[in-house]
């Protein structure tokens, strides 16, 4: 199967929540050895003016992943996952994803670009905190505050590559 090249300009809605527990940071951390004692203390980040923990810069890719399997779910899109080689990422925070956010994304394909058999594929996800109360179908603008923007760009390698 071929990547569908009318995927630019496709837009995926906010799904599921994901909430963001104390010790889904403090894991994280560990596992990418970020070592700032607000990412592990809330008195540590209660200091700099936080409410809860701090999550490390690139928590966010939790977030984002799951909204990029909404394309690679998509058998409109033709992306053989075992195919799929991750090319870049990038990062804009908009503020500090704490515990206890409540955060949703929405996926956004920026660009699909063919490449040999294959196709470069640049998405991005805008990712937000829940208001307390929203729901994450119902949420308007209103009802979310931006958190953190992210762009990806995978290369799906064409038969053969």
């Amino acid at each position: 199967m071929t990547i569908n090249p009318h995927l630019q300009g496709r837009s995926y809605p906010a799904a599921e929540v994901y909430d963001v527990g104390r010790e889904k940071i403090r894991e994280f951390a560990r596992a990418v050895k970020a070592t700032h004692p607000a990412h592990f203390d809330v008195a540590a980040a209660a200091a700099l003016g936080h409410r809860d923990l701090v999550a490390p810069p690139t928590f966010a890719i939790i977030v984002a992943q799951r909204a990029d399997a909404q394309l690679i779910e998509d058998p409109d899109a033709g992306i053989d996952f075992s195919r799929v080689v991750h090319a870049d990422q990038r990062f804009i925070h908009h503020r500090p994803i704490l515990a206890g956010d409540r955060l949703v994304a929405e996926l956004h394909v920026d660009g699909v670009r063919a490449m040999g058999g294959g196709a470069m594929i640049t998405t991005r996800s805008e990712i937000f905190a829940l208001t307390a109360g929203a729901d994450a179908a119902a949420a308007g603008d209103d009802a979310r505050e931006a958190v953190a923007t992210t762009t990806s760009s995978i290369l799906v390698r064409g038969e053969g590559q």
